[in-house]
């Protein structure tokens, strides 16, 4: 069931007014979530300049340097703490209040998380820094789970891919936003810090005035509700008035979701319906994570240095514009070119990326020209990243999992990430110093294994509706490993497809 895609002229057809609105307002949360990753970064030395004032202040002595590293590896990493924890409750949250309004409710996280924050200078506290750190983190868990999940289940098929894209864009833009509002001669100086950690309120207060103007999913509303004449704001999300079609393929999808028990986390492990698509989601969300890219930015600036750069700080803030600007691109090929397809490319690229990047780094202190080797390694990275493992993961699960296990799958994949990443956050810098330049040899490795699985494993979903690529499930589980979604690979349509496609469009 079709309702618009990219055309001939590269534009987005089908795209209603009310739809636009909806996604913007849901990508918010992921635009607020890229920017308390990278906001964090550029005020380093000014915020523990401040912890050594406080201490000061209290104890009538400098804070010892073993404890200020250890306050302020625990002012990043709880952020991923926070995040791990809520993570889990999307998928309760999400049945419980409905997808919008859990988004409107999460936006309480923010406004207590970004208050904590941008109050901590004047009350002269770092744990209330900390604190609001880990409660923006619980806020970013929640948004990463509820956004891709809103997006995936109100955009038409044919532009499911291209909206869910713009998760990751709006990460990015978030990120790059931070590190342009974090140069000292803007809000990253000892005076505006403060501001600067609790800005992150106001794309909150722009979500909570936007969502009442937003209609729920209508599949949560008909499938799960079973409120099957408000499912019917599909005729605002589509702009068509004749939207039986869509209501039979969601009914239909809802007849096998009747037919299924009760999908607990537990239950996506031990039923071999869904053991295959919860591991093709969790090794998906790990290629992201475990691809190198937060090291890759570790090391930018000691890179650019090197290489000679003024200002490695706009160096940086250059990689975070590619950073964007690939993203864009992802988006409009996403479904041109298929899921699959993308992730390949940027696995393939990233680990070419990474063996250069160990090629130049090794041999830099002799050729010192190979800096400049580097520093295109290092774009290169970041734009292969932004092609496949950057956005794919985020809605691929949303495309996996019909709508019974679809939010305890979101659970378990948004936990998987966010572990993942607070791995690489606390681990990164010790294994850098035993291995030195060739811990990216490491991600290599990492990265090739996960072309190797996504080559084999992961089917493609580009143009397909829910129902049909958790038929292609049933069939494998049935049908044994080496069947393993070969239609949905070769694009060739089984029998059980056409008779799907067919009963959804009568």
């Amino acid at each position: 069931v079709e309702t618009g895609g990219l055309g001939p002229d590269g534009k987005l057809e089908g795209m209603t007014g009310t739809l636009a609105l909806s996604v913007f307002t849901a990508v918010l949360g992921s635009l607020e979530f890229g920017y308390n990753i990278g906001v964090i970064n550029a005020p380093q030395k000014i915020i523990e300049q401040d912890y050594n004032a406080t201490w000061i202040h209290r104890y009538g002595k400098e804070i010892p340097a073993g404890t200020l590293t250890s306050l302020w590896s625990l002012s990043v990493a709880i952020f991923s703490i926070g995040g791990m924890l809520s993570s889990f409750c999307v998928g309760f949250i999400s049945e419980w209040l409905g997808r919008r309004k859990a988004m409107l409710i999460n936006n309480l996280l923010a406004f207590i998380g970004g208050g904590l924050m941008g109050m901590s200078k004047i009350s002269r506290s770092f744990e209330m820094l900390i604190l609001g750190r880990f409660v923006i983190g619980a806020y970013c868990g929640l948004a990463s789970g509820l956004t891709p999940m809103y997006v995936g289940e109100i955009a038409p098929t044919s532009l499911r891919g291209a909206l869910g894209t713009l998760h990751q864009l709006a990460i990015v833009t978030g990120i790059l936003l931070a590190q342009v509002l974090g140069l000292e001669s803007l809000l990253g100086s000892e005076e505006l810090w403060p501001v600067l950690l609790g800005v992150t309120v106001l794309p909150t207060v722009l979500q909570m005035a936007l969502l009442p103007f937003c209609p729920e999913s209508p599949r949560f509303l008909y499938i799960i509700r079973c409120q099957e004449h408000h499912a019917k704001s599909l005729r605002r999300l589509t702009g068509r008035q004749e939207v039986g079609d869509m209501l039979a393929e969601m009914k239909e999808e809802k007849r096998r979701m009747d037919m299924e028990r009760k999908v607990s986390i537990a239950e996506l492990f031990r039923s071999p319906l869904y053991r295959q698509p919860i591991i093709i989601a969790i090794l998906l969300q790990l290629s992201q994570q475990l691809s190198g890219i937060n090291a890759i930015f570790y090391y930018s600036t000691s890179i650019f240095i090197k290489a000679g750069v003024q200002s490695p700080v706009y160096a940086t803030i250059g990689a975070g514009v590619v950073n964007c600007a690939f993203t864009v691109v992802s988006l409009f090929l996403v479904e041109r070119m298929g899921r699959r397809t993308l992730h390949m490319l940027g696995l393939g690229g990233m680990s070419i990326c990474a063996i250069v990047m160990t090629v130049a780094l090794a041999t830099l202190e002799s050729v010192p020209s190979m800096s400049y080797l580097s520093m295109l390694a290092i774009f290169g990275f970041v734009a292969f990243f932004e092609v496949g493992p950057g956005p794919i993961p985020w809605f691929f699960v949303a495309e996996l999992f019909s709508q019974g296990p679809r939010p305890a799958a979101m659970a378990v994949a948004g936990f998987s990430n966010w572990t993942a990443n607070f791995i690489i956050g606390m681990g990164f810098q010790y294994v850098a110093d035993l291995c030195g330049p060739y811990v990216f040899l490491i991600f290599a490795a990492l990265l090739l294994f996960f072309l190797i699985f996504t080559f084999f494993r992961v089917p493609e979903t580009r143009g397909k509706t829910f129902d049909q690529i958790a038929a292609n499930f049933h069939q494998h589980s049935a049908g044994g490993m080496m069947d393993m979604d070969m239609d949905l690979d070769l694009g060739k349509p089984s029998t059980e497809l056409d008779y799907l496609g067919e009963e959804s469009i009568n």
